[in-house]
């Protein structure tokens, strides 16, 4: 079985955009015209825009991954799927955590669904290089896998943390984020030849 890329990209945009839209939802709108209001839906609002910022960027990195892949076999859909799987998950995490801030459950959950991110990604990367082969142009560019390496690190650490200390997993959680902000410069330039 066979589709094309524009299918493919064009889905996880639509779940990509529910997902937002659903986690946008966890954040209710205060009740009181006062600063204590708006206060008391502060932790709520800063993970969602953590949240935001993490489902817009795997989105930013997902185009320019789609970009330079030349079809579509089984095996990507269901890497892209359990990729998307994950990424569903993350409005339960994103109002769980901001209604528990600083507790360990919450946190770890919200970790967890970080590495089922990370993991679901580079698995995506692998498929799309198997499929389009050993000569391919993206198995040069994606030999390098050391983002993808710290990620899952990174979260497993932050997982770990979360029940040790749980600022220092949302540091970590942040600083991961971070790294995956710039979209992945072996990609982008390949990308460029391409269009």
């Amino acid at each position: 079985m066979n589709m094309t890329t524009a299918r493919l990209e064009g889905f996880s945009d639509g779940v990509m955009a529910i997902i937002i839209t659903i986690a946008a939802l966890n954040i209710h709108v205060p009740a009181d015209p006062t600063f204590e209001a708006f206060a008391s839906v502060l932790p709520i609002f800063l993970i969602y825009a953590w949240s935001f910022q993490i489902v817009g960027t795997l989105w930013g990195n997902h185009h320019h991954l789609m970009a330079v892949t030349k079809g579509v076999n089984i095996w990507i859909m269901w890497a892209n799927l359990h990729l998307l799987f994950w990424l569903s998950l993350i409005p339960f995490a994103t109002g769980w955590l901001g209604a528990h801030i600083g507790e360990a459950w919450p946190t770890a959950v919200y970790s967890v669904i970080s590495l089922g991110a990370a993991v679901a990604y580079m698995l995506l990367e692998r498929a799309i290089v198997a499929y389009q082969g050993k000569d391919a142009q993206l198995v040069a560019v994606l030999g390098n896998n050391t983002r993808e390496l710290i990620s899952i690190i990174g979260s497993i650490l932050s997982v770990i943390m979360a029940f040790i200390y749980p600022l220092i997993s949302y540091l970590l959680a942040i600083a991961l984020a971070m790294i995956w902000l710039i979209p992945d410069r072996r990609i982008v330039p390949q990308k460029n030849k391409l269009t």
